[in-house]
């Protein structure tokens, strides 16, 4: 078994044994996470693919297993699956036992903060990856604001996004640290927190808050529907 199997494996093994507990029951969402996870995730790993075939990282063959999906290995591909169910699972665990609040939140942050990561992305235009994760960054502030508001004014929301740096930093240390992803110096700006590049929190940002919208949009509206 290769590690990048291993830390697949460790990310949704409580999550997915815990699906089936009485006052969770997350099994009976998982068409809400299925649907997200088609538009998401599917996003992700085209941009991957593209960003791999670049050169924008590489992954360790020591650590990988042989079989590739477009240069992925199968466990990258994986990843796309394990960590938004365990992040989905995650926010309807803490959404049970913890009552949601309305939080004061200006829409100007959305717009400033979506024009700032563009202007600071625009200036790193020729390191992909940190040009890519700022603009989705931005495009996920403004696409939140438009279409769905209240999500940026859940107290919920940001309980969330804060409590999944934590796994975030366990798994990403391993990836980095080990390392089963190697990056290039060409594509990021060099800062790390421990082994892992500053990057990597905008890419988690982006994709949990994106898993995250499609998510609840199609829980509201397929629910509604029934």
């Amino acid at each position: 078994m290769s590690v990048y199997l291993l830390i697949n494996i460790l990310i949704i093994f409580v999550p997915l044994v815990m699906s089936f507990e009485r006052k969770i029951t997350f099994y009976k969402k998982w068409k809400y996470f299925l649907l997200s996870l088609s538009i998401v995730s599917t996003g992700y790993i085209i941009w991957d693919i593209y960003a791999t075939s670049r050169g924008d990282w590489a992954f360790n063959i020591l650590h990988t297993m042989p079989w590739r999906f477009y240069g992925l290995p199968i466990e990258e591909v994986l990843f796309f699956i394990t960590v938004p169910y365990s992040a989905l699972f995650i926010y309807e665990t803490l959404s049970l036992y913890i009552p949601d609040k309305k939080i004061n939140y200006s829409p100007a942050v959305s717009y400033i903060s979506a024009v700032v990561l563009t202007a600071v992305a625009a200036m790193f235009y020729t390191q992909y990856y940190t040009f890519t994760v700022l603009l989705f960054s931005a495009g996920f502030f403004l696409l939140a604001e438009i279409k769905m508001k209240e999500l940026l004014r859940s107290r919920n929301y940001w309980l969330f996004i804060s409590f999944m740096y934590v796994p975030f930093l366990v798994v990403n240390y391993l990836l980095t640290s080990i390392p089963v992803v190697l990056y290039s110096s060409q594509a990021i700006w060099g800062i790390r927190i421990t082994t892992i590049p500053l990057e990597d929190f905008f890419y988690s940002f982006s994709m949990i808050s994106f898993w995250l919208y499609f998510y609840l949009y199609f829980k509201r509206n397929l629910s509604s529907s029934n």
